[in-house]
């Protein structure tokens, strides 16, 4: 059994510039307006675009994310995350894998949960319970049971991978969603510096999404 923490890593080379000037394009295509080329000015018309609520225009642009074993979250949080309709999914499936296979060390992965300390009485509870579920999911496999059968005993702590894909606008949503007070804080715990590294990636279009510590 191995326990993790949750990561991410962004799938698709992203330019910050050229993201920007491209929805440039396209807004003032509705308005029939010429750009002045410099990219101060750009900036300054997206942020007010977005100021105003005029995000269709950022729609055009698509970026991918992948949360997996170098990018990962849990069966639970994944849950949450497909709930999002505009967007696109592949996800590891525990229907087709069999984590008994050498591929897998033969053994499953969970995601540490990260509001308990190591060291404390609830956080032993829980390892203890993966650990029963990880011997449970063996045994079954190793009794005949299929590895969509053997899954029924495992988790909301298993490690996935996903990959997922939103245009500017629904992820804009996301960050809205999953990164406020309210959100699950295994969610906050992959979605804030999700959040952040798309503000240092990509000028002005999620700088007004500002994230409010518990």
């Amino acid at each position: 059994m191995k326990i993790i923490k949750p990561s991410f890593e962004i799938l698709t080379p992203i330019d910050g510039e050229a993201i920007l000037r491209y929805i440039e394009t396209a807004a003032r295509t509705c308005y029939k307006s010429e750009s002045s080329n410099n990219i101060e000015s750009t900036k300054k018309f997206i942020k007010n675009l977005i100021q105003r609520g005029h995000e269709s225009t950022i729609e055009h642009i698509s970026t991918s994310v992948r949360i997996s074993v170098r990018v990962i979250c849990d069966r639970g949080i994944s849950h949450e995350i497909v709930r999002h309709r505009l967007a696109s999914y592949s996800q590891e499936s525990t229907r087709y894998c069999n984590y008994s296979k050498d591929k897998f060390d033969g053994e499953l992965i969970f995601i540490k949960p990260c509001f308990w300390g190591e060291n404390s009485y609830l956080y032993n509870i829980w390892r203890a319970n993966c650990k029963d579920a990880e011997w449970a999911y063996l045994m079954l496999l190793e009794n005949g049971a299929t590895p969509e059968q053997a899954r029924t005993v495992l988790p909301n702590s298993l490690k996935t991978e996903l990959i997922m894909t939103m245009n500017l606008r629904e992820w804009r949503h996301f960050f809205k969603l999953r990164t406020d007070k309210a959100a699950h804080p295994q969610m906050r715990e992959i979605a804030i510096p999700m959040l952040q590294k798309f503000k240092e990636l990509i000028p002005v279009v999620f700088d007004d999404i500002e994230v409010i510590e518990t």
